[in-house]
């Protein structure tokens, strides 16, 4: 069980990483714990985005917003995606200065993608918004994809270029011996010159294994799907400095999400809801939103990905593991970023370098080592 890279982690991080990876006549294996797409790639609300985004991930995300319009080019499906806009608001007038600074800020270093929207604009594009939202940031381009679309046609354009997927192949160890890794694995051992670490919950754990341990969190987002309604929302809206994103499928349906937080099991192995903390997402929807009071809730559940302190991902080789590539910590927002960041990933894997400044996503910035010292 040889091959150039092995990827771990069946995330749509690390199938688009395996997919580039191998088109550019790598061989490639991956391996999961659990199933392809179990955690995070799974419990997304699939929101595709450049709203908002840290100034970091822009260059990322941008190219990524070009690949999302042309999906079909990569994987031979759309994944879902449609291009409804995307639609941040203020409810208050300090929320409406902050957006105001940042849509300047970012025009005033050459990124036009976000324009300001005043409250008539807003009630065009979305009726049943409440009048006391003051204005917001919208992006055109922006809007959302199908979560479970998108795993498959990953995996499927993956299992084409050649890549062998094993799934519950638990990693136990990891090795480096003359240039090459030895992972054991609960499927037997695996080597190969480099390894991807996309690993997400379990990125730490995979670190360790490679002698190189960071510091992350664990994030464990809810969603709430509510049942079919008349209220139309278009675009997917979500209120600054609020927990809530909100979205209505073509079915009629409510998504509501936002960044509520569930409990997360002892043994760090799954989440469940808190239904507490989820009314603050779903009080926040009423809000914006007075129509859907009073609709049922028909599904709720809670993702798990890692978190980093500064909500930044790691992207980038090892500082101290030869032929150990990291890409993890997305912080609830790396569903968009999929395949610009499987390039870079492939990029590295293939070729050593990229173009992209990764200097934001250096790992050492959570290394315990540093943290201590």
């Amino acid at each position: 069980m040889n091959a150039d890279i092995l990827v771990i982690g069946g995330g749509l991080h690390g199938l688009s990483a395996a997919l580039q990876s191998a088109r550019r006549g790598a061989s490639v294996i991956l391996v999961e714990r659990h199933f392809l797409g179990r955690h995070a790639s799974g419990a997304t609300a699939a929101g595709v985005r450049t709203l908002g985004r840290d100034p970091a991930e822009l260059p990322l995300s941008l190219e990524a917003a070009g690949m999302w319009h042309e999906m079909a080019e990569l994987v031979s499906d759309d994944c879902g995606f449609t291009a409804c806009g995307q639609l941040q608001v203020a409810e208050d007038e300090a929320a409406l200065s902050k957006i105001k600074a940042r849509v300047r800020a970012l025009q005033s270093k050459g990124f036009m993608h976000e324009t300001m929207i005043g409250l008539e604009e807003m009630q065009e594009l979305v009726p049943d918004l409440s009048p006391h939202c003051l204005g917001g940031a919208w992006v055109s381009g922006d809007g959302s994809a199908d979560p479970h679309r998108t795993i498959c046609a990953f995996r499927d354009a993956a299992l084409r270029a050649g890549v062998e997927i094993h799934e519950e192949c638990l990693v136990t160890g990891l090795q480096r011996r003359n240039d090459r890794w030895q992972a054991q694995t609960s499927r037997g051992v695996f080597e190969a010159s480099i390894i991807v670490n996309a690993g997400g919950a379990w990125a730490d754990q995979v670190a360790a294994l490679a002698g190189e341990p960071v510091q992350q969190s664990i994030r464990t987002s809810m969603m709430v799907v509510t049942e079919r309604t008349q209220t139309r929302v278009k675009p997917v809206v979500s209120s600054l400095g609020k927990k809530l994103s909100f979205k209505q499928t073509a079915q009629g349906t409510m998504v509501i999400g936002g960044g509520s937080q569930g409990r997360l099991a002892a043994d760090r192995q799954s989440a469940s809801v808190d239904f507490v903390a989820l009314a603050a997402s779903v009080g926040a929807a009423v809000r914006l939103f007075p129509k859907t009071k009073g609709l049922r809730i028909v599904r709720t559940w809670a993702g798990m990905e890692a978190m980093t302190r500064d909500h930044l991902p790691v992207i980038g080789f090892s500082r101290g593991a030869p032929g150990l590539i990291h890409a993890f910590g997305f912080s609830g927002h790396g569903f968009q970023l999929v395949p610009s960041v499987g390039r870079v990933v492939a990029d590295l894997a293939c070729k050593g370098q990229t173009r992209h400044d990764l200097g934001a996503f250096d790992v050492e910035r959570l290394s315990k080592e540093r943290a201590a010292a």
